[in-house]
């Protein structure tokens, strides 16, 4: 185990984190007194994504919404919204 006082650490704190890393106990002090402990933060792990969370909402969406204008925008906005009827 490390101790050491706050003026000392603040010069080598790089050390004192790397002690830390490597499983040492690292304890910084104030007055003399035991005040904090450095220790390293366990690795978290992300998630995958999971294809098909929705599924069991069973909402099933025509393929028109995607594919084909929207006859009421487009009258709304006074021009085609599909290039290709242009």
């Amino acid at each position: 185990m490390t101790t050491m006082n706050i003026a000392e650490a603040k010069s080598k704190l790089s050390e004192l984190v790397a002690r830390a890393e490597a499983g040492e106990e690292v304890v910084i002090a104030r007055n003399g007194k035991p005040s904090v402990r450095l220790q390293p933060v366990e690795p978290t792990s992300r998630r995958k994504p999971v294809l098909g969370a929705w599924e069991h909402l069973k909402i099933n969406v025509p393929d028109a919404v995607f594919f084909e204008p929207d006859l009421d925008l487009e009258a709304l906005m006074d021009a085609p919204i599909d290039p290709a009827r242009r």
